[in-house]
């Protein structure tokens, strides 16, 4: 029997002890380094030219941030499962990250497992976001804002075919893009349209538009 190929990952971070603990966690679990960088020019062409399973990317860095790193890869296709790793705990930064096609938010003062945790449940098509968040009630009924944006009301799942609606993606290609059925993206669809009180495509884009929450914004 051939043995299972290992999890592939790049990792871009401005902070090289940062990177070189990162990677050594990785290698301890089996997991094989295709590339480490410093910036984010630097991902997006490693994560575009050695197509890794994962990248991890620092939300700050030289040049290009993660989430610009983040955005630019999804909008030219990459099927990479991309991880945002930032100090950063500003719900408006977690969702900005979610929203360019983050697939995980960790925190980098968490616990070490809880980047295994993200590997293993982002490989099996779960959205993960620290459980140092939750925990401090982003995402729950008791972390909503006195004045709630009915964005914050969405899932990240929800968040994510937002996002590649609003930028021309048809049901087909998100379906491939988050590898599930056409028939769910319609489920999220009708679900963010409720929750945003639109009713057409062309309203769901001009909401967006309103708000600064297109590629083209």
């Amino acid at each position: 029997m051939q043995e299972p190929q290992p999890i592939t990952v790049v990792l871009a971070d401005d902070h090289a002890i940062v990177r070189e603990g990162i990677a050594a966690l990785c290698a301890s679990h089996g997991l094989r380094i295709l590339g480490q960088c410093a910036d984010g020019a630097t991902a997006l062409e490693m994560v575009t030219s050695l197509k890794p399973d994962f990248a991890i990317l620092d939300l700050q860095m030289p040049g290009m941030t993660g989430v610009e790193a983040i955005r630019r890869l999804r909008l030219a296709g990459s099927t990479a499962k991309l991880m945002i790793l930032s100090i950063s705990r500003e719900e408006s930064t977690v969702m900005e990250a979610l929203r360019a096609g983050a697939d995980a938010y960790l925190l980098k003062d968490g616990p070490s497992r809880h980047l295994m945790d993200a590997i293993s449940f982002v490989r099996d098509g779960g959205i993960y976001i620290s459980p140092l968040l939750r925990g401090a009630g982003l995402f729950t009924k008791s972390g909503k804002s006195q004045v709630e944006d009915p964005v914050a009301s969405l899932s990240p799942r929800e968040m994510e075919v937002f996002s590649y609606l609003v930028n021309g993606l048809r049901a087909k290609d998100i379906a491939d893009l988050l590898e599930i059925s056409p028939k769910t993206v319609d489920t999220y669809r009708a679900s963010l349209m409720r929750k945003l009180n639109v009713h057409d495509l062309v309203a769901l884009v001009k909401f967006a538009i309103e708000r600064n929450l297109t590629s083209t914004s």
